[in-house]
């Protein structure tokens, strides 16, 4: 028999410590994300990224930015020149177009539910880095049962 889920019930000490591991996993992995898909938009955008763009569209300061391009340097994920672009290297790309997928499916999911396309924007920034793929394949299942039945009252 499936258990019956309460909202007021606290989960086992065991499960609610690994929901909040989970939850600070995604926080470290936040940053790399979101560089990399910003170094990603920006070269496809106008063909170079660079450490001033990246402060400036992140809200931060260029040495903030110094130092997280090094630990991605580190970590393989891109590569820099002296007075040159900032590049993203096969394994950077890979992750760009995973977290732009995931972003694309929870904005849709968002837009068919009806959050105005401003708030959906903003709320994905929010979810994205924190969503299971369980909930991430059921958003994208939503999503493409909606497209399907207004193309059906449209046909």
């Amino acid at each position: 028999m499936a258990e019956k889920h309460t909202r007021n019930k606290l989960a086992d000490p065991k499960t609610q410590a690994q929901w909040f591991s989970n939850v600070r996993k995604a926080h470290q992995s936040e940053t790399t994300e979101d560089y990399v898909t910003l170094i990603a938009d920006l070269l496809d955008a106008h063909q170079e990224a660079r450490l001033s763009d990246l402060a400036k569209r992140l809200g931060v300061s260029s040495p903030t930015v110094s130092k997280i391009l090094g630990r991605l340097k580190e970590e393989g994920y891109i590569e820099s020149r002296p007075y040159r672009s900032i590049f993203l290297t096969a394994k950077g790309w890979d992750l760009a177009q995973t977290c732009k997928q995931r972003h694309n499916i929870i904005l849709d999911f968002l837009i068919a539910l009806g959050v105005s396309h401003e708030t959906a924007h903003f709320d994905t920034e929010g979810i994205e880095h924190h969503i299971s793929k369980e909930t991430l394949n059921l958003f994208q299942k939503f999503t493409r049962a909606q497209e399907y039945r207004l193309k059906g009252k449209t046909s």
